[in-house]
């Protein structure tokens, strides 16, 4: 970076400070890179339109800025006076239509994982693809280090302002905005002790954070195919429910759906003393144009509700947003020094979800009816360092979107199913809001029907029959059905028949009928499920011995239950203690057992007899 060429340094915001090290830590993750691309359907003036965006990155000093952190004692962010503007030009027209999209997701897939160079600005660039005559597809990839989503808007106002200007051969005047310095001098003015006081006083006796079984350190894999989005529309029917709510009992919606998402957590967890994030916007309101402003202002804070299902809802949400006003005073605070300032161990996350309220309307300000161009199907994507973020867009149809680090808890299943436990949960409030939190409902309609269905389990049963001849009674219906499956083997409800029956005559050769008991020592197979029928076949009761017992325990059973007959595998049988009566090695012996009849043996035992004996550890009763 040439000296001459600086405009200005200062330090970087905390929240620019934490992205610099997860972008550094992962840099191949794609981690915190903005995409927004949408469609544009006209005859767009290209040119007006590159020198529109050109004329916003000078106007802003921020969007002009790289980070330097080599041999510094703290990073900097470096203003750059000229950048090369980053702007590519791609035609697609002599691609078929239906190919088009397959080769945009690789595209932007693509450009995720290119990430940025953080020393080097401009940290963005622009692309427009065009895909007909007067459709185009325009992408701006950006590092969240320099703007937040609410200073989205005020970007694309002006460009549109400009591109206008540029179309007319006008030139256009706008206000100097104010810089993102000036936003860094007021955080550098702020009482850290207070803060401190305060978010000590919230955080008292937490010493663990919600966990919905994911790991609350490091990243799942640096590959950004681990990292999916999923989402759900309410309906204008539900959305107009929520509003009305929240506007009846002077809340806000943004109160609602943390509410909502608290008792999720604390369905999900099991827990009481819930804890999350939020990100809030971080425009001070003592900080004059701060609105206006473009720059990396949002902070990420801990939000903890005590859930006692006890309490009522209305109560639960008025205090929701008690806390919400009172955290905004302090909400300029550090993440890093928050956790510092928690009881939570340093090598966890103070939280493992975030809550993210997008209430500023991008699409409503892009909608430019005098535009000669029009703005369509406007997409966004971002991924954070987070398992999970739950992100809400505000509309006519309530939009909930859950970006997350897909691994063995979190699929597309589990996720669909979370969004779907959200709004009934949301459903539920607005019916009552005086019902006691253990009353809200979790379970989809679907989930409870399900569940109905499951628990319709009248039949007719008769006492007469003993569970073996049920079983004959089964394979009279069924006999080519598959009655039991391990690994690639199967067998039908027939040949599982004539295997038990077989060696269950075998067994009556031994001695075993009413009352005997059997011990089964074999690993999980079909000679298990073999095993345990044959006995009861033979009038016997079971006593299963795991293999992976200590000899001394599994002798102790033997002696105490006085088994004379033992069915193991010929590979177990060399760790089994000593047997002074018969050992059947179900495998080995097969040969000769597969030579005795198929035939059902005649039953000797009733439904009062003895079928199994279980004994149990010492550890568990």
């Amino acid at each position: 970076m040439s000296l001459k060429n600086i405009e200005d340094a200062y330090p970087l915001s905390p929240m620019q400070q934490g992205m610099l090290f997860h972008s550094i830590y992962a840099p191949n993750s794609g981690i915190y890179v903005e995409q927004m691309w949408f469609e544009l359907h006209g005859a767009l003036n290209v040119t007006a339109f590159s020198q529109a965006w050109q004329q916003v990155i000078k106007r802003h000093p921020v969007l002009r800025s790289a980070c330097v952190w080599e041999n510094l004692e703290k990073p900097l962010q470096v203003v750059c006076r000229e950048v090369k503007f980053p702007w590519q030009e791609l035609d697609w027209r002599e691609i078929p239509p239906t190919e088009q999209q397959q080769h945009l997701e690789t595209f932007l897939q693509a450009d995720r994982q290119h990430g940025f160079l953080l020393s080097q600005a401009p940290l963005m660039r622009f692309t427009l693809i065009r895909l007909a005559e007067q459709v185009y597809h325009f992408c701006w990839s950006h590092h969240h280090l320099l703007l937040d989503g609410w200073s989205g808007p005020n970007v694309y106002e002006e460009v549109i302002a400009y591109y206008k200007a540029f179309c007319q051969g006008e030139n256009l005047y706008l206000a100097i905005p104010r810089p993102y310095r000036d936003y860094i001098a007021w955080l550098q003015q702020q009482d850290v002790s207070q803060a401190e006081a305060f978010w000590r006083k919230t955080l008292s006796g937490l010493t663990s954070p919600t966990q919905l079984g994911t790991s609350s350190i490091g990243y799942q894999s640096e590959q950004e195919q681990d990292y999916k989005e999923q989402e759900l529309k309410l309906s204008p029917a539900t959305t107009a429910a929520l509003n009305s709510f929240v506007k009846q009992h002077q809340l806000t919606l943004n109160t609602l759906v943390q509410a909502a998402w608290t008792m999720l957590l604390s369905r999900y967890s099991g827990e009481e003393d819930i804890v999350f994030g939020a990100t809030v916007s971080g425009r001070p309101p003592a900080l004059v144009n701060a609105e206006s402003m473009v720059g990396l202002f949002i902070n990420t804070l801990p939000v903890r509700v005590q859930v006692n299902p006890k309490q009522e809802l209305l109560p639960l949400l008025q205090q929701l947003l008690a806390q919400q006003v009172e955290a905004r005073q302090y909400e300029y605070a550090p993440l890093v020094d928050i956790q510092k300032w928690s009881e939570i161990p340093a090598n966890l996350s103070l939280f493992d979800t975030i809550v993210v309220f997008e209430n500023y309307p991008l699409d409503e300000r892009l909608a430019q009816p005098d535009l000669n161009v029009k703005i369509k199907n406007i997409q966004v994507f971002e991924k954070t360092n987070y398992p999970i973020t739950l992100s809400i867009i505000p509309s006519r149809e309530l939009l909930f979107k859950i970006a997350y680090q897909q691994s063995d808890r979190f699929g597309v299943f589990s996720i669909n199913q979370m969004l779907g436990h959200l709004q009934t949960l949301l459903e539920g409030m607005v019916v009552n809001p005086y019902q006691r939190l253990e009353q809200l409902s979790l379970l989809t309609s679907a989930e409870q029907q399900l569940l109905e269905n499951w628990n319709n389990t009248q039949t007719e049963y008769s006492q007469e029959k003993t569970i073996h001849e049920l079983f004959e009674a089964q394979v009279e219906r069924t006999p080519d059905a598959v009655a039991v499956v391990f690994e690639d083997e199967q067998l039908t409800y027939g040949e599982l028949n004539a295997r038990a029956n077989q060696l269950a005559h075998y067994l009556r050769t031994l001695g075993v009928k009413s009352e005997v008991l059997v011990g089964i020592c074999v690993e999980r197979s079909l000679w298990m499920v073999i095993g345990l029928l044959a006995i009861l076949k033979a009038g016997g009761a079971y006593v299963p011995l795991d293999p992976t017992y200590p000899q001394q325990r599994l002798s102790f059973i033997r002696e105490d239950a006085q088994i004379s007959v033992l069915l193991t595998q010929q590979h177990l049988k060399q760790n089994l203690p000593q047997h002074q009566g018969f050992v059947v090695c179900l495998d080995s012996e097969w040969q000769t057992i597969a030579k005795l009849s198929q035939q059902n043996p005649i039953s000797e035992c009733t439904t009062e007899n003895l079928a199994y004996i279980i004994y149990t550890s010492g550890s568990t009763g």
